[in-house]
Parts: C-alpha cells; structure tokens; sequence
C-alpha cells in the first residue's frame, strides 16, 4: 500500500519563477493517485520527484486558467506513451469542456490508454469512489472553478480488551461487525461496547478563488487543507479583485473549519520569501502549516483515535 501523501510538483501562480515551477500536486491515496492542477512542466516536475504516469488514477482539474491545466497535454500523452494498464479519469468543469478537448488533443500521439471525463456542472457534485467519495463545490473567480475533497468513510476500531473480557474470539468477531451485536456468555454484547468511532480522513484542495461559502465548506473537518494564498494581506483589495485568497484569509478559514494540518501555496511571483506566508497565517491559525515548495511531500495526518473518552493521534 502506497504511503498517503501530497507530493507537490509546483507551487507558482500565474507566471513560474526560478524556483517555483507552475502549480501541479500528486494526492497519493492507497491505490489512487489524484493529479491536481497539472500547470506548464508538470510532466518534467514529475521525473524530478519520483513520479509516474502509471500512479495516476484520477485527474483533477479546478479551472482552465494557464497556471492549472497546460500541463495537460504533456501529462496525458505521457500516460499514453506509458502505456498505463488501468483507466484514468478527468474531473473539470463542464463550462470548460472545449478548452479540455482542445489540451486532450492538442499534438499528434498514439492514444492507447483509457481516459474517461467527468465534467462537473452544479455547485456541488459529489461522486462514489472505491472507498472514498471525491466531492466538488463550485468556487468564487472570475471563470468557473471548483474546489475537491476527498472524504473517507468513518469506521469503528475494535478494542481487544475488551473482546477479551467480555469473551468475545474468532468468528463471533466478524459476526459482530456484520450484525452490530452477538451473544456471549449469556448476554447480548452490541458493537458499541467493544470498539471506539473511527472518524475518516478528510482532505481538502482549494485553488483560486476568494473566500467564500464553499471554501469553508470544503475546509470543514479536514484533516489536510490544501489552499491558495497568492497574496498576502497588504494585497488583499488586489486578492479579491483578481478572485484570489490572502495567506491570512486561508488561516482564518482553517481556523474555523477545524482543520488540523494546513498547507499554503499558489504564490505569487511578486513574493520572494516564503515565510512571509507561514508569519502571517501564524497570526491566524495556531495548527500545524506548511508552506510548500516545489517536490516537497507532505504526508497526510493519520487518523485521530478516540481512547473511551481521550482523544490522541493514531
């Protein structure tokens, strides 16, 4: 099983700099690997990490400004050229399905890979993924933008001991995990007594937009918090004028919506230091932040667990 990570291929916004290569993030998920916003030399920021075509499963694509889709072409016919075994399948907008054809087919190649399209249209899509569902809200900016997140089911963790002393072993665990409840000794032990909530990952991945109903939305609960910040706050009058968010404002969201581990990216080409980033969100948000640079990975917080009455990290 594959590590559960976001392997950050490019961190700029709309022009790349010498450092910051244009926007592209690889969500490893298990068996799922989710390319957000593959931006201009993605393909190549791919060799440099460590990543293959055949790790993509899914392709995710928020709006078809430069910054977040020229990468496409590259990436799809490197897919391809690989010959990757399995289907992949494309999420965007459906009001950009034009500029989505025209990037599918935008060279000659030889297509022998499966990729299927998912247009989006609504303000919010929601859509039934092996174990996982991927949900989609329609953002704020000046085209059509959607937000992901990627939300995993909530389960119960057994507790040995009290399997044990309640003299609950072998099939008579399953049976109580299908049925909810079993006879032992007597008395009817039901699944609440013998395992605690296991409550599901959730990771959110905001690009541009201003803050907004829906980004609170996505960000409420999540575990990682991945959002734009192209400017800081002195530039909030431009942040807003342009359908962007402030590194202050993606903390305040943060802070609100209870996110534990948030991630700040998409920077404007203006800023040279990026921990100008991390002391304004400071001010905002006492959680965890990273501020990420190109071929960072960034492993996603395991699961919280629930001691009968304690909360600590699994």
């Amino acid at each position: 099983m594959s590590p559960r990570e976001l392997v950050v291929l490019g961190t700029a916004s709309q022009a790349p700099t010498r450092h910051r290569n244009h926007n592209g993030y690889l969500l490893r998920w298990d068996r799922e690997g989710l390319l957000f916003d593959p931006g201009e030399g993605t393909q190549r920021q791919m060799l440099y990490a460590g990543v293959s075509a055949s790790d993509i499963t899914r392709i995710c694509v928020t709006h078809f400004h430069g910054d977040h889709c020229l990468g496409l072409p590259g990436v799809i016919q490197r897919i391809n050229l690989d010959r990757v075994a399995h289907d992949v399948t494309a999420y965007f907008p459906a009001s950009g399905q034009r500029f989505f054809d025209r990037l599918h087919h935008a060279s000659v190649f030889h297509e022998e890979a499966v990729l299927h399209e998912h247009p989006l249209d609504g303000d919010s899509v929601s859509v039934p993924l092996p174990e996982l569902t991927l949900e989609a809200r329609r953002l704020s900016h000046p085209v059509e933008s959607y937000g992901f997140r990627l939300v995993e089911p909530d389960s119960r963790r057994m507790l040995p001991e009290r399997l044990r002393e309640l003299g609950i072993a072998g099939p008579d665990v399953g049976r109580l995990q299908r049925e909810g409840a079993v006879e032992a000794d007597g008395r009817v032990v039901r699944l609440d007594e013998v395992s605690e909530p296991h409550k599901g990952l959730r990771v959110a991945f905001v690009m541009d937009t201003r803050r907004c109903d829906a980004v609170a939305e996505l960000a409420e609960g999540a575990d990682m918090f991945v959002c734009e910040s192209t400017f800081l706050d002195a530039e909030a009058d431009l942040a807003r004028t342009h359908g962007h968010m402030t590194a202050a404002e993606a903390a305040a969201t943060a802070r609100d919506a209870g996110v534990r581990l948030l991630v700040l990216t998409h920077f404007s080409q203006r800023y040279n230091d990026p921990q100008a980033f991390l002391a304004e969100a400071r001010e905002h948000f006492d959680g965890e932040i990273a501020v990420a640079a190109d071929l960072d990975r960034i492993p996603v917080p395991k699961r919280l667990r629930s001691a009968r009455g304690e909360t600590g990290k699994s």
